[in-house]
């Protein structure tokens, strides 16, 4: 399967894991940082933050990898913006 000609692969069991548990750790970092310089942020930010940070940790496994130029970028911006459009539809939906 290609998008925007990136040829994507399917990772396995174990690097799909290990591509979640990294995105997972990285937001841990990244509540961390921002809690350590005071930035106030609300569950709807964080769940994004999170959804971007894995997706991110994901996608280079899929086989998009945003330093292998312009069409990769574009690739993960544009999965990203769908990703989270369903997630603040879904928590339009929820309350």
């Amino acid at each position: 399967m290609k998008i925007l000609g990136i040829p994507l692969r399917t990772p396995n069991a174990t690097e799909f894991t290990a591509a979640a548990a990294m995105g997972s750790g990285l937001w841990v970092a990244a509540m961390g940082i921002l809690r350590a310089a005071a930035v106030e942020i609300d569950r709807f930010d964080a769940g994004a933050l999170l959804l971007v940070i894995v997706w991110g940790a994901v996608s280079a496994r899929v086989g998009i990898r945003i330093g292998h130029g312009g069409r990769h970028l574009l690739a993960n911006v544009a999965v990203s913006a769908a990703l989270l459009a369903l997630y603040q539809g879904a928590w339009a939906l929820s309350g």
